[in-house]
């Protein structure tokens, strides 16, 4: 492994050693691969994407706008669980979570029709506030940034496994899933154990989170206990999502975590979220023997079952996070 974070448990992965002489090069995707198998969660450098506030601060502009001008670009106008989401209106396992937040993807056309199916309405265009003209062109700059970045990690993991470099380019050669949220957790008291974002597993490929200097981000270990990703300057979160647990027979793990925000401060983050196409459906790899006998299996959960599907397993947890939006544009399912 690269290091460990001092202020972390969690592995760090420098993404330049992808480009490494062959020795190390194989020494890197041994410890890509470990970290994903381990613990599903990393710190990652090295990544090509610039480092700079603002992301962060264009966010800030945002959260800062009166509740009137966000409110225009609430989600509950679009089918597509596109725009702004005030406290307490997403729920994660049933529960209200105690942020707010401001959801965008890939710019598209809105293509569904009467008959075709329900997960392709959530294709379509984004909603983007008057008031901050900015944020368009910032949030879609930082989402090609990141994409480039899951892109080369994602064809390091397919090689890690055994496979080909391209194994996992059908799942998002003509249309990858891109979804981004910028966050503000709102500074609470740290009384009755208040979360910002409650326990849950992320339903994509891979997911890169860039935090400010507030920490609360958690992952929890097999036993229960939970790692505190502590902000670390230069990196970026990854963590493993549903999909590549699906695809790998359960060797790499989508992880549980939480976000637990320190008393008396906001916390804002950024959130990109890589999946497969809509219409994909994800393989399941031939491992080499020796990682097939680690495999685990995509674990069984009736409360959250696993689609192999890419627009099912998407449409199944927007559902379930955002029952407003489901309420009025998908009372027919």
């Amino acid at each position: 492994m690269d290091t460990q974070s001092p202020a972390s448990a969690l592995p760090l992965i420098d993404l330049a050693r992808e480009a490494a002489e062959p020795a190390a090069r194989r020494r890197f995707l041994a410890d890509l691969r470990e970290a994903a198998h381990d613990v599903g969660f990393f710190y990652l450098t090295g990544h090509g994407v610039a480092e700079n506030g603002d992301v962060l601060s264009v966010a800030r502009k945002f959260f800062d706008l009166p509740t009137q001008e966000k409110r225009a670009v609430d989600m509950i106008r679009s089918p597509h669980f596109r725009g702004y989401s005030r406290l307490g209106a997403e729920l994660t396992r049933g529960r209200p979570d105690w942020r707010e937040q401001f959801d965008i993807g890939a710019e598209g056309e809105r293509r569904w029709r009467p008959g075709d199916p329900a997960w392709m309405r959530l294709q379509g265009p984004n909603q983007w506030p008057d008031a901050l003209p900015e944020l368009r062109s910032l949030l879609l700059s930082w989402q090609g940034a990141v994409t480039a970045a899951a892109v080369r990690l994602l064809r390091a993991f397919a090689e890690a496994l055994g496979q080909a470099a391209d194994a996992f380019e059908p799942l998002y050669r003509s249309a990858p899933n891109q979804h981004i949220k910028i966050i503000r957790y709102p500074a609470q008291d740290g009384a009755g154990g208040a979360h910002g974002v409650g326990p849950h597993k992320d339903s994509g490929l891979l997911t890169f989170v860039l935090q400010d200097d507030v920490g609360g981000l958690e992952v929890e270990r097999e036993d229960g206990s939970w790692i505190a990703a502590a902000p670390l300057p230069g990196s970026l979160v990854v963590n493993i999502g549903e999909l590549l647990e699906i695809a790998t027979n359960g060797y790499l793990r989508a992880t549980v975590h939480r976000v637990v925000p320190p008393a008396g401060r906001d916390r804002l983050s950024a959130a990109f979220f890589l999946g497969a196409s809509h219409e994909a459906t994800t393989p399941i790899l031939d491992l080499p023997p020796e990682l097939a006998a680690r495999a685990r299996g995509a674990e069984a959960d009736p409360d959250n079952p696993l689609f192999r599907h890419a627009g099912e397993n998407y449409l199944k947890g927007r559902l379930r996070s955002h029952p407003d939006v489901a309420g009025r544009h998908y009372a027919d399912l």
